[in-house]
């Protein structure tokens, strides 16, 4: 935020003994019968009427609305990492914990801020990207960098950047004059929007909320997955301004409640992250019924869905010359891709793509395995995990057991890459391919093989050296222009871009119901872009202090978000209290504790 825009209220983060406010508490269904499904229809009666008060709460009483969720998010963050900790089976003094910090509230609270921020804008007449660095990118495209957006973030993320790739043809003055979206015309609102929320990360259904108000103008009915049934009370109180404004319900229940609720007259959109094949039964319905409707392309569903919906994430590896140190990092890093919340992520990395033709494979590999096994325990939390890894081996009996449930496949000559390519695992299973050539070639055949044969579009990461980079040169950008990828990330991984407010989150566009691979359409988005291609998130190769020997301008040590990062909980925790007040003076322990990772 430059020194011109407006003063944000600065929340606190809670300690875990401080009273907490009093809160109005909302009906939450949890239906048995048919006599439940009464009190979801009285919801969104509620809502309705929410509705028409959303459509005369002006610009600056949603800015003070997302304020207040801000600070109220500050408070429960306490709970809400304490809660998630304990629905995935972490221990409190775990440094996993800190993953719930960085992925819980730490996200809300930078999201709520950014979105403030691009309201006042508008208030004032101007973009939401006003000001924005704008670049170029091959095929005709225009960028907006979106990372860093405030000087905090070029400090605390020093060394990392994003940009948003607009389609080929997009000019700046457009994006520009339709940054805004449904804020561009805040009294023409959208009607009732069901959110069918997320079970894996515990910030998803919160900013799905958010972006469904924000960017579409939608009251919302969040319906909250069993799994994390557990942090309805947090999510209640850290949402309590937009409950109490009328604009958001709560419920929880199995798949006969959303079913029921996605198929409400009252109900004028649908939003959904999980899996293709939830999808489905929602859109077309289940069994060989809904089977035959797919493929007739006659849905049941006669309302818009958008989706978010994971994939199968390639990891690319180019060849190049790396030092024991690099190889044991990046290592580590291939590890976090897969392992990060349990391997339970729809951005997780899951399959390697590394040149047969690199001198270094071997030992790469070697130190992939040593991650792997020296990453920290937890327990294998997500439904139906054990047995998606019974799978994985059935489909590969040369699968090697790395312990603690984690199994790399590395598929040989005479196996069929099918299985590993084209289903998600949703589990600490990872897979390795080989493809021959090295440099431009090597790239080339990795685009050509994740673009075809890979299932989904959400995330796609390459690792290369600087050196490698400067020998492709501009050929590499090109080769990112033809990875059909919602979000690219370059020496880091894609989950930087889940986490940075103002960068678009979903698949590459052009999905449609009957073929929805990753999902249709994007969330977070906070600058409000209209229309964007794919975000594109780049990290230094090397953390600091090696980043700096090397050549990289760089000031950041290993990224909390390792597996391996030993301070992980007590920066997660600074991290989120530096969201909520941001302040020169908080980010000297920041960076203190991120320096004994």
């Amino acid at each position: 935020m430059t020194a011109s825009e407006p003063t944000i209220a600065e929340p606190t983060i809670a300690e875990p003994n401080a009273t907490e406010p009093t809160i109005a508490e909302p009906t939450v269904a949890e239906p048995t019968g048919t006599e439940g499904f009464g009190t979801l229809d009285g919801l969104i009666s509620e809502l309705a009427a929410g509705e028409k008060r959303w459509a005369r709460t002006g610009l600056s009483e949603r800015i003070a609305l997302l304020s207040a969720v801000r600070r109220s998010v500050a408070a429960q963050a306490e709970d809400w990492a304490r809660t998630a900790a304990l629905i995935k089976g972490l221990s409190p003094d775990s440094p996993l914990v800190g993953e719930e910090w960085i992925s819980g509230p730490y996200p809300m609270l930078t999201a709520a801020a950014t979105l403030a921020e691009s309201l006042s804008r508008i208030g004032r007449g101007r973009s939401p990207v006003a000001g924005a660095r704008f670049g170029t990118a091959p095929g005709g495209r225009v960028t907006v960098q979106v990372l860093p957006h405030t000087p905090y973030e070029a400090v605390l993320l020093h060394g990392f950047r994003a940009e948003v790739w607009m389609p080929p043809g997009v000019s700046a003055d457009t994006v520009r004059s339709r940054a805004g979206l449904a804020e561009l015309h805040p009294r023409q609102t959208q009607g009732v929007g069901l959110v069918l929320g997320a079970g894996n990360i515990t910030s998803i259904p919160p900013l799905d909320v958010l972006y469904e108000l924000v960017a579409h103008n939608r009251v919302v009915l969040l319906k909250l997955n069993p799994v994390l049934e557990r942090m309805l009370p947090v999510y209640r109180a850290a949402l309590a301004p937009l409950i109490e404004h009328g604009v958001l319900r709560i419920v929880t229940g199995d798949g006969r409640v959303g079913g029921y609720l996605a198929h409400h007259p009252g109900i004028a959109h649908v939003h959904i992250t999980g899996s293709a094949a939830t999808h489905d039964v929602v859109v077309f319905g289940a069994g060989a019924e809904g089977a035959e409707r797919k493929a007739a392309a006659t849905p049941l569903l006669s309302k818009p869905i958008t989706s978010e919906l994971g994939g199968v994430s390639p990891i690319i590896v180019m060849p190049g010359t790396w030092s024991r140190r690099d190889l044991r990092y990046q290592a580590e890093h291939v590890a976090t891709q897969r392992l990060h919340n349990g391997g339970y992520n729809c951005i997780a990395g899951q399959v390697v793509v590394l040149s047969g033709d690199w001198s270094q494979k071997d030992a790469f590999l070697a130190e992939l395995r040593a991650a792997v096994r020296r990453a920290p325990a937890r327990p294998a939390w997500y439904p139906g995990s054990d047995g998606r890894v019974e799978d994985a081996v059935a489909a590969y009996p040369g699968a090697e057991r790395l312990g603690r449930g984690r199994v790399l496949i590395r598929v040989g000559a005479g196996d069929d890459p099918e299985a590993i390519r084209s289903t998600e695992t949703f589990a600490p299973v990872l897979g390795v391919i080989e493809l021959p050539g090295r440099g431009a070639a090597f790239l080339d055949a990795a685009v050509e093989t994740v673009n075809r044969d890979f299932l989904g579009t959400l995330g796609a990461n390459v690792i290369a050296d600087p050196r490698t980079l400067r020998a492709l040169g501009t050929g590499f950008r090109t080769a990112l222009a033809r990875l059909r990828y919602g979000t690219i990330a370059v020496n880091t991984w894609t989950g930087l871009g889940f986490l940075t407010a103002a960068a678009p989150w979903g698949a590459y566009p052009g999905h449609t119901l009957n073929d929805v691979q990753s999902g249709i359409g994007i969330v977070h988005n906070a600058l409000l872009i209209d229309s964007p291609e794919r975000t594109v998130v780049s990290g230094p190769f090397r953390p600091f202090p090696r980043s700096v020997l090397h050549g990289e301008f760089a000031l950041f040590p290993k990224p909390p978000w390792f597996v391996t990062a030993r301070s992980a909980a007590m920066t997660g925790r600074l991290l989120t209290g530096f969201a909520a007040r941001p302040s020169w003076l908080r980010m000297p322990r920041v960076f203190a504790s991120a320096f004994r990772a």
